[in-house]
């Protein structure tokens, strides 16, 4: 669902946007996974209102096939499940009528929208806490519902993995969801609301406030916390689609990793990695990924380290509008990222210099770790969570200016493992500018 990241048809993509880069084109996966209903429309598959199929690509990109030994996390649309089997797949969480997600949007009426991207718009309503039941506007607990756009080749797809992995995963840095609706062709989700939206806006939206030193670390280790707690499950989970923009951030700054459209199933024991259609956004995808479609569970190591690289420079990982040398934030970074002289010429500009040079320099060298070629040579999540908690403790704060960030950083501390999910999805309101997904449809 790509966070409210723009969306092209398959080949390459050549809208001219200010972040414009590359879209590369992908063939569908069709396997069916096994214990998961898969809903589909009655009306025709190419009529606007039901589920379609992806169309295989037929430009030569990709091989029209995924080898990966278990079942994909995404499957082909099947038969119409009833309420009820839902409820036994995934019982933490409610099935909604349409009737009453249109009562807790006030119909989807355009003032409650808060964002829109490839999956369809995001709606801001309200639900009882106890119950769920539509409430009035302002009473109860604010929920962000996502609504298909009846035109997303993979809106069922997609919609399916996050009912499936969020449905069944509970942690304080995943966002929680809360319910979902299949009726007259139409997917919905509804998530809790985070209140601060994406970790993007706040690095690169014009005006924002900068984000302090100690807050970018406190972000960066929430959203390791969640992104080891992926890797480290029952059955382990490549995330796929780490970037900023997926990373919402609560009223106390608490980093929640959203958009499980294309999470899958980590290797199967014995095996170190599956085989995928490659599918992501260009700029945070690890290059073994890209070339061959192999992908690791440190895979996703690498756009953490991507993401990193963002929080430490303020720059956005694929940006078309810096000088050509300077377009691809990773390649032109890392020969600055080697000595504490060099990582100081790249530090954001906007902290004016309120940061701790030493935790700056362990920053930038768990980045290097990261982005290591062979995944084989990148640390896990749990390694790059004690190098940046060790980066935070030798960072104190000590400007009156970094208040806010001192009595952030101190808040909604929890355990790496802790099971539980508070906080009330917040929409990007981004306009979509921002790196491209290298997407299938």
């Amino acid at each position: 669902m790509g966070n409210f990241c723009s969306k092209g048809k398959a080949s390459v993509d050549h809208k001219t946007t200010p972040f414009h880069t590359r879209k590369y084109s992908i063939p569908d996966e069709s396997k069916e996974e096994k214990g998961l209903p898969t809903p589909t429309s009655s009306t025709p598959s190419s009529s606007k209102g039901g589920a379609r199929a992806v169309p295989r690509n037929s430009d030569g990109g990709g091989t029209g096939k995924d080898t990966d030994s278990r079942p994909s996390s995404l499957a082909e649309p099947t038969a119409v499940p009833a309420s009820s089997s839902w409820k036994g797949m995934v019982p933490n969480v409610k099935v909604f009528t349409l009737a009453e997600l249109k009562s807790v949007t006030r119909d989807f009426k355009p003032d409650t929208i808060l964002g829109e991207g490839g999956f369809g718009r995001v709606f801001k309503g309200w639900i009882d806490p106890k119950t769920y039941a539509p409430a009035k506007q302002g009473v109860g607990i604010p929920v962000a519902v996502k609504k298909s756009n009846p035109d997303s080749d993979q809106g069922l797809r997609e919609w399916q993995a996050e009912v499936k992995f969020l449905g069944k995963f509970s942690h304080p840095n995943l966002v929680k969801l809360m319910g979902f609706c299949w009726e007259d062709g139409q997917f919905l989700l509804v998530y809790e609301y985070v209140q601060r939206g994406s970790l993007d806006r706040h690095l690169f939206r014009r005006g924002a406030e900068p984000l302090p030193w100690e807050l970018r670390l406190k972000i960066a280790i929430g959203a390791a916390r969640g992104l080891d707690f992926l890797h480290t499950s029952e059955k382990s989970v490549i995330y796929r689609d780490f970037k900023s923009s997926n990373i919402l951030l609560d009223a106390d700054y608490n980093a929640k990793l959203s958009d499980f459209g294309l999470a899958k199933l980590g290797p199967p024991e014995g095996d170190s990695h599956v085989t995928t259609q490659v599918i992501g956004t260009f700029g945070y995808a690890a290059p073994e990924y890209v070339a061959t479609g192999h992908l690791y569970l440190k895979s996703d190591v690498y756009g953490f380290g991507v993401v990193l690289l963002e929080l430490l420079t303020g720059l956005r990982a694929q940006d078309s509008t810096r000088p050509s040398y300077k377009t691809n934030l990773v390649q032109w970074a890392k020969p600055f990222l080697n000595e504490k002289k060099q990582v100081r010429k790249i530090v954001d500009s906007k902290l004016d210099g309120r940061y701790s040079i030493k935790g700056a320099t362990i920053a930038a060298e768990t980045i290097v770790k990261c982005l290591e070629g062979d995944p084989k040579n990148r640390p896990g999540m749990d390694e790059v969570l004690t190098a940046l908690e060790h980066a935070l403790a030798i960072s104190p704060t000590d400007t009156p200016k970094d208040s806010r960030a001192k009595r952030l950083v101190g808040s909604g501390q929890h355990n790496r493992h802790q099971d539980i999910n508070r906080s009330p999805l917040h929409g990007n309101h981004n306009g979509g500018a921002g790196p491209s997904r290298i997407n299938s449809s």
